[in-house]
């Protein structure tokens, strides 16, 4: 079966979601603080896992999120990294079919392309892996071509997800600064932003 060009990248960008949980220590806080101003590292966790694993899989199916899932605290499970890597491989692989690209995808009564939700889950799993891994002490930065694709969507986008306050304004950066450091200023994160 011949694959979506960009199927390859949604598995990177999951890949890099993963490696992001598990690096999370076992004894991390999840009341610190986070990049994203509105989540301490909990609810920031339970939102990634929530849209980036559970979502992308249903969004692929064409199926609403149930209420169980959009209620649950994924971090209150030991094995919580383990579970998001394992239903991040379901996700991919429900998104391995082509005609499944094709299309739109009902969001609450707005149709969407397909091709749109999938680049704005290739989006989110990367941005907020930075985001996690950045709260939690950590640091991840994306492969050259994932990075670039990263960037090339959250410019695109950038305009819609600050309308619903999903970004901050661009962050200024220097002439020199990485493709990844420069996805990450499109989408109002500071490269250099600490804990």
């Amino acid at each position: 079966m011949t694959v979506h060009p960009l199927h390859p990248f949604l598995a990177r960008a999951a890949s890099l979601a993963a490696g992001a949980a598990a690096a999370v220590p076992a004894d991390q806080a999840l009341d610190a603080p986070t990049p994203c101003a509105d989540y301490d590292a909990r609810t920031l966790i339970n939102h990634w896992v929530l849209y980036t694993s559970h979502g992308l899989e249903h969004r692929a199916r064409r199926a609403e999120l149930p209420a169980e899932l959009t209620a649950r605290d994924f971090t209150a499970d030991a094995d919580w990294r383990e579970a998001y890597a394992a239903q991040l491989e379901r996700a991919v692989a429900a998104w391995e079919a082509p005609e499944v690209w094709e299309g739109e995808v009902d969001l609450g009564g707005s149709p969407f392309p397909a091709l749109g939700i999938a680049r704005m889950l290739i989006l989110e799993l990367a941005l907020h892996a930075w985001d996690v891994a950045a709260a939690t002490g950590g640091r991840i930065e994306a492969d050259a071509e994932l990075a670039e694709l990263v960037r090339e969507i959250a410019e695109e986008y950038a305009e819609m997800y600050r309308q619903f306050d999903g970004f901050a304004g661009e962050v200024d950066l220097p002439e020199d600064a990485s493709a990844w450091d420069r996805a990450l200023a499109a989408s109002g994160r500071d490269p250099r932003w600490k804990a």
